[in-house]
């Protein structure tokens, strides 16, 4: 009887745990009065001069976040607030090239030997909250290198089965921070 006890604790503690790393995001898109407001001051000095302004909901198991995308000095850039208003983090698309030679190194590294012919369908810099949120903002605003960025790469990659996306985190000296499988959405969004 033990024996069966533990057998399905561990069944079950595998299914939690290879459930959990599955991201299962949803957005859509909301009018801007429905976006958080607190989240909307901190953003009103940056969204003067953009372009393709944009608001979205999105849901990501139980997390529930409001974002806004736009387009700025021709950079397209995705800021993530909580429920509250609170920043989460900053984001915006970037080159290979736009990285350090030694980070993309490693970070190439690292792909050639964990995934069999694989593509990069987008890279993104991370500006996650540190300190507060104007000086956060501020900062990816500016396109600081800080020690505190990491680099949000997704790929497609060959499995066995087929084609499978897989949604990577790396800090500013390359070392995986985490990595979580990517369904492939219907966009309802723009998407950076």
């Amino acid at each position: 009887m033990n024996k069966c006890k533990y057998l399905i604790m561990l069944l079950f503690g595998i299914v939690c745990s290879t459930h959990g790393q599955q991201k299962q995001e949803w957005e859509h898109r909301i009018p801007k009065e429905a976006f958080p407001p607190t989240a909307l001051e901190l953003l009103k000095p940056y969204l003067k001069n953009a372009k393709r302004i944009r608001f979205y909901q999105e849901k990501d198991g139980q997390k529930v976040s409001f974002e806004s995308k736009f387009k700025l000095k021709r950079i397209f850039y995705s800021v993530e607030f909580d429920q509250k208003g609170v920043l989460e983090d900053v984001e915006f698309i970037i080159a290979p090239y736009d990285m350090t030679n030694e980070t993309w190194e490693t970070i190439s590294n690292y792909l050639e030997t964990n995934y069999d012919r694989y593509r990069i369908k987008k890279i993104q810099q991370q500006y996650i909250l540190n300190g507060t949120a104007k000086t956060t903002l501020k900062q990816a605003f500016q396109n600081l290198i800080l020690d505190t960025n990491n680099f949000e790469i997704i790929i497609a990659y060959r499995t066995p089965k087929g084609f499978k996306e897989m949604e990577l985190l790396f800090n500013t000296s390359g070392k995986l921070l985490s990595k979580r499988a990517s369904e492939p959405q219907k966009y309802d969004h723009v998407r950076y």
